[in-house]
C-alpha cells in the first residue's frame, strides 16, 4: 500500500490542503516577481531614454563647434565655367575668375606602324583570318561587293576571301595583298561598290576598304597591328622585343622600374604600367598602330623614359616618339596679373585665397561668391530641435499617466520615479534660460523664433524669419550663444548630458541599481523557495506518518473484529 497517496488510509485529502498552504506561502514570491518585472521595465525605459539622450548629444556636439558658424557656401555665376568648394573660415566675398587656358596632360606618342605586316609575302593562301593581326577580329557572316554577297568564316584564308569575291562577281572584281604596303586592293574595270544594309560581317571595315567611286580600292592604312593578348614574342611587333635573354627585361618611366619578360602579353604589360607608381596611363592605339603614354596629372611637365634591360620602349616606338607637351591653367582673379596652375583645380598655393578651391571647367569668366552657409547652420539647429523634442516626448511617454474610455488610469512605468522627470525639467530650463554675457537683443532661443510649445516640454520654431534675421545680421552673437566655453547653450547642454548619459553618467549608476535590485530578487525568491519546499516536505512527511498510523489502527481494528466476531458464534 502506497501511504504517500493522499487519504488512502485516513480518507482525508491532505494533499490538497498542503498545496493550498504552499500556495499561501508562495504569495510573497509572486509579489517579488511583480516587483522584479517593474524593475526590469524601468531599466528598459531608462535604456531608451539614455539612447535618445546620446542621439541628442550628437546633435548638440555639432552646434557647440565654432567651425559650424564659419562654414562657407561658394556659388559660381556660371557652373559650366567653374565649380568651387570653400573650407571653414574662407574669407567672405566675390572673386572674379577669368580662365584663358585650361590645363591638359602631357603625352608621349609613340611612332606609328609598330605592328608587322599581315604577311611577309604577297602570298596569303595560308593566312587564316582568325590568326591575322587585324586591328579587330573578323566576324563571320556576309559582306557585299557590287551587290553580290560573299560569305566569310574565320577559318577562311585571306586568299579564299579574294577567290570568293571573284567568284561572286563573276571575275569582275579581284583582290590582292601587297606585303610591302601591308594593304589589300580590290580592282575592277568599272567602279566598285562595297557594302549593303544587310551585311553581317565586318570584313570590309577591318580591311579598311571604303568606296571611292573608282575601280581601284585599297586599304586606307596599313593592316597589321599588335596582338595585345599574345605574348610579346608573338604579338606581331615589327621590331622583335627582347628582355635581355633571361626573362628579366626592365625599363623605367619617370624613374619607376617596370619589369617584363617576352612571355608577358602587351595587355598585361600595359596594365602593369597603369598600376605602377609611374604616374602615367599606357594604351595602345589600334587605329594608328602606336603606343601612347599620358600623364595622370595635368600641366606642362615631361615624361622620363629609359630602357634598362631589353628594348621594350624602343620596339614600341615610345622612346623615339613625340612628346605632346601638356598645358598649364592660365587665369586671373579680379583682373589681376596672370596666374598659373598645373591643375585645373586652383588651390591656395596658386591663388593665395585660403580655404577656396575652384575647378576650371572651360575657358571663360565666372565669379565665385563665398558666403556663410546659413542653410547648414539652420539644418543643424533644426536637427537639434527634432532630437530635443523626441527626447522630451520619450520621457513624457515613460512618466505620464493615461486614462481610457472607462476612466481607468494607467501610470507610466517611470511615473513614480522622479529621476526621469528631473531630466526633462533640467533640459527645459537649459534651453529656455538666457545666456549670460550677451546683450538684450539676442541672448536666448526665443530671440531666434524658437519657443516652448506651451503644452509640454518640447520646442518649436515659431518664427523662421527671426532665425533667418539672426543668422544674417547677428551670426557672431548666435555663435557665442551656442559655443561660448562657459555659458554657451550647446556647451552647457553637452556637459549636462555627459554627466547624465555619458559612460560615467548618473543614468549608468541608476540602471546598475535597477539591475542589482532585480538580481537580488532572484536570490530572495530562491531562498524563500528552499524554505517553502522544506516546509512542504515536512508536512508531507507528517501526513504520511499519520496515514501509516491510521493504516495500522485499521488493521488492528479489523483483527479484533474478526477475533471477537468468531468467539461470539462459537459460544452460541
Amino acid at each position: 500500500m502506497d501511504l504517500s497517496l493522499s487519504g488512502l488510509a485516513s480518507g482525508f485529502d491532505w494533499q490538497t490542503m498542503v498545496d493550498q498552504l504552499i500556495a499561501v506561502e508562495r504569495a510573497p514570491e509572486d509579489r517579488l516577481r511583480v516587483e522584479q518585472t517593474t524593475l526590469q521595465q524601468q531599466n528598459s525605459a531608462y535604456t531608451s531614454i539614455k539612447t535618445q539622450l546620446s542621439v541628442l548629444q550628437n546633435r548638440i556636439a555639432v552646434l557647440k563647434e565654432p567651425g559650424l558658424f564659419q562654414s562657407r557656401q561658394p556659388l559660381s555665376s556660371d557652373d559650366t565655367i567653374a565649380s568651387a568648394t570653400a573650407g571653414t573660415g574662407t574669407t567672405l566675398g566675390a572673386y572674379a575668375f577669368n580662365f584663358t587656358q585650361l590645363a591638359t596632360a602631357a603625352k608621349q606618342v609613340g611612332a606609328s606602324g609598330m605592328g608587322s605586316s599581315l604577311s611577309a609575302s604577297n602570298d596569303v593562301s595560308s593566312l587564316v583570318l582568325s590568326d591575322a593581326a587585324f586591328s579587330t577580329g573578323v566576324t563571320e557572316g556576309k559582306f557585299t561587293v557590287n551587290g553580290k554577297q560573299i560569305t566569310i568564316t574565320t577559318a577562311d584564308t585571306l586568299q579564299q576571301v579574294f577567290d570568293n569575291i571573284s567568284a561572286a562577281t563573276s571575275g569582275a572584281v579581284t583582290g590582292s595583298y601587297d606585303a610591302v604596303s601591308d594593304r589589300i586592293s580590290l580592282n575592277s574595270a568599272s567602279p566598285i561598290v562595297l557594302g549593303s544594309a544587310t551585311d553581317s560581317s565586318n570584313f570590309l571595315q577591318v580591311a579598311r576598304l571604303h568606296n571611292n567611286g573608282t575601280g581601284v580600292i585599297a586599304s586606307s592604312a596599313q593592316l597589321g597591328v599588335i596582338k595585345q593578348s599574345a605574348s610579346l614574342s608573338a604579338a606581331n611587333f615589327a621590331t622583335a622585343i627582347s628582355d635581355g635573354g633571361a626573362g628579366a627585361g626592365e625599363f623605367k618611366i619617370n624613374g619607376v622600374s617596370i619589369t617584363y619578360s617576352v612571355g608577358d602579353s602587351a595587355a598585361t604589360l600595359l596594365k602593369r604600367i597603369n598600376d605602377s607608381a609611374a604616374g602615367v596611363s599606357a594604351a595602345y592605339d589600334t587605329v594608328n598602330d602606336r603606343f601612347v603614354l599620358s600623364n595622370k596629372i595635368t600641366g606642362d611637365i615631361g615624361l622620363g623614359l629609359e630602357d634598362v634591360t631589353g628594348n621594350f620602349l624602343a620596339a614600341t616606338g615610345l622612346s623615339g616618339g613625340t612628346l605632346e607637351r601638356g598645358q598649364n591653367l592660365r587665369y586671373t582673379i579680379d583682373g589681376g596679373s596672370e596666374l598659373i596652375s598645373q591643375s585645373n583645380t586652383i588651390t591656395e598655393s596658386s591663388s593665395g585665397i585660403a580655404g577656396l578651391s575652384v575647378t576650371a571647367l572651360a575657358e571663360g569668366a565666372a565669379t565665385v561668391t563665398v558666403s556663410t552657409d546659413t542653410a547648414k547652420i539652420k539644418t543643424a539647429i533644426n536637427d537639434f530641435l527634432t532630437e530635443y523634442n523626441k527626447t522630451q516626448s520619450g520621457i513624457d511617454t515613460q512618466t505620464a499617466s493615461t486614462t481610457d474610455a472607462k476612466g481607468k488610469v494607467t501610470a507610466g512605468i517611470l511615473a513614480s520615479d522622479g529621476d526621469a522627470a528631473e531630466i526633462a525639467t533640467r533640459l527645459r530650463r537649459l534651453v529656455t534660460d538666457q545666456v549670460a554675457g550677451l546683450g538684450t537683443v539676442l541672448n536666448q532661443l526665443e530671440d531666434m523664433g524658437i519657443v516652448s510649445n506651451g503644452n509640454d516640454n518640447t520646442l518649436k520654431l515659431d518664427d523662421e524669419t527671426k532665425l533667418d534675421a539672426a543668422l544674417a545680421n547677428h551670426l557672431t552673437t548666435v555663435e557665442t550663444l551656442f559655443t561660448d566655453p562657459t555659458n554657451g547653450l550647446a556647451v552647457k547642454l553637452n556637459d549636462y548630458l555627459e554627466k547624465t548619459a555619458g559612460e560615467s553618467g548618473s543614468l549608468v549608476g541608476k540602471q546598475d541599481n535597477l539591475i542589482r535590485a532585480a538580481t537580488d530578487i532572484d536570490t530572495q525568491i530562491a531562498d524563500m523557495e528552499r524554505i517553502i519546499l522544506s516546509n512542504r516536505q515536512r508536512m508531507v512527511d507528517s501526513f504520511v506518518a499519520m496515514e501509516t498510523a491510521q493504516s495500522l489502527l485499521n488493521q488492528q481494528l479489523k483483527f479484533l473484529e474478526q477475533r471477537f466476531g468468531t468467539s461470539s458464534t462459537s459460544s452460541s
